[in-house]
């Protein structure tokens, strides 16, 4: 099966969440979303602000990962029931929105780009992963 390559949006300590459990979740833990991803599917997690819908802007991408074997099962995720995966982390650093806003292929119109992160999960290219995963370990 060929690895798909997704973006999650969330808050940045719900990312933090992730990679202490050794999990991921998406669309506020949704099985619908989850069950979109494969496991050897890598994401990104981008972080508009540090929790949902609360606390500082981030505006930066935070976490990068790849689903694990087996299928979605419930958890506790930060106190809330979700579907969720086994992962692994790679990169856990703040790579900055903006400065990607032209690269992206997702992102059509870097003056409106916000739109390109409503969707709380969405697949990506390759190549817009790899520039994401680049621009993380360049920080």
């Amino acid at each position: 099966m060929e690895t798909k390559y997704w973006i999650g949006v969330v808050g940045a300590k719900h990312a933090v969440t992730g990679r202490t459990r050794g999990i991921c979740a998406f669309s506020h833990g949704k099985e619908q979303a989850i069950s979109k991803l494969a496991p050897g599917d890598r994401f990104a997690y981008y972080a508009p602000r540090e929790g949902y819908r609360a606390g500082d802007a981030v505006q930066a991408f935070v976490a990068t990962g790849t689903v694990g074997d087996g299928e979605p099962f419930e958890a506790d995720f930060d106190g809330n029931p979700a579907w969720v995966r086994s992962a692994t982390y790679e990169l856990e650093t703040r790579a900055p929105i903006r400065p990607l806003l032209e690269p992206l292929s997702f992102v059509t119109n870097p003056k409106n780009w916000g739109m390109a992160f409503r969707r709380s999960l969405f697949e990506i290219s390759t190549d817009d992963f790899l520039l994401i995963e680049t621009a993380m370990r360049d920080t």
